[in-house]
């Protein structure tokens, strides 16, 4: 049967209502220092607003080894009722020191660590050796996106290496998968790369896509079969919403309109209402949702919102690998 992926267990794709396809409910990175967020009343509020102001699901993008805590999403889960997929894999080099212990892994042991993520579950705490965490009923919490990250027009052997696991562990679980384009760049390149590894385009999100806001782009990509992650709103200090509406509208007028996904990606402590900050999860429902309606209609929300998320998120078949 078809379905979904979330920390409270297997879900129809079709009970998931609106969907916001990438926020952040736990992370901590050295590239933002004093805007980790690890408070769990806190995220368990501000994923509260999110689901007031119109979701009920939400991908949480954080992957291994940046403060990922599956036990507290499947606790907030519970205790919003928003259907939470959280995500495994490795971010750009970036996100990590030298000396971190993922680097010393070969493609196929980390490959073997997202398998296990998926499919038996993820740990308390990303290091080695660590326990299973479990969720308020005492089951596993298991992931439902696999995730890699690339530099600005670079992909480094490290990041090939991480797209080589993902691929493999894709082939073995059939989750789909998210990849981080810094500033949108070098999206054909990375659907060349996971292409050659086996993994179709229709499996693939592409996430800050809107980051660069070139409808024709956008719409070859979508041809090609990939869903563009448009995330990009509330960053007046780069652009304007405007920018990403008429750059999404473009696309869909182009023919990208079954391959939209859209996001919030806020992530920073300084962001979230809850923490102290500015403007929380709820912008993106409260303030530009209404303005893609009014602009783009009813239906082309739905297809933003619902349908497309749904089937991006909907597992494939496994194969061998």
């Amino acid at each position: 049967m078809s379905m979904v992926r979330t920390v409270l267990g297997d879900v129809d794709p079709q009970i998931l209502g609106r969907v916001d396809y990438h926020e952040h409910l736990f992370q901590i990175s050295p590239l933002l220092p004093g805007d980790d967020l690890d408070d769990e009343p806190a995220s368990t509020a501000e994923a509260g607003r999110l689901r007031d102001s119109g979701f009920r699901a939400m991908v949480d993008a954080t992957p291994i080894g940046l403060g990922r805590h599956p036990a507290a999403v499947a606790r907030i889960a519970a205790a919003t009722g928003l259907r939470v997929v959280a995500t495994t894999g490795v971010h750009r080099d970036a996100h990590y020191g030298p000396a971190h212990w993922l680097h010393e892994l070969s493609a196929a042991d980390l490959a073997d660590l997202l398998i296990r993520d998926v499919l038996t579950g993820m740990p308390v705490a990303d290091r080695p050796g660590a326990d299973l965490a479990a969720g308020p009923d005492g089951e596993p919490v298991r992931a439902g996106v696999l995730k890699a990250g690339i530099d600005y027009w670079a992909i480094s052997p490290s990041e090939r290496r991480v797209l080589e696991a993902v691929a493999a562990a894709h082939a073995a679980t059939g989750a789909p998968v998210m990849v981080h384009l810094e500033h949108g760049s070098a999206a054909i390149e990375v659907l060349g790369v996971l292409g050659e590894l086996g993994v179709p385009a229709d499996a693939v999100a592409l996430a800050h896509i809107d980051r660069n806001p070139d409808p024709g782009l956008h719409a070859e990509l979508a041809q090609a079969g990939a869903y563009l992650g448009y995330d990009g709103v509330a960053r007046t200090k780069s652009w304007p919403d405007s920018v990403v509406l008429d750059c999404l509208l473009a696309a869909a007028e182009l023919g990208a309109a079954d391959r939209i996904l859209l996001g919030g990606d806020v992530a920073r402590r300084t962001r979230y209402v809850a923490y102290g900050g500015l403007p929380g999860l709820a912008y993106l429902g409260d303030r530009f949702v209404p303005r893609l309606r009014r602009a783009g209609g009813a239906e082309l929300v739905d297809r933003v919102l619902v349908a497309n998320p749904a089937r991006w998120l909907t597992r494939r078949e496994a194969r061998a690998w």
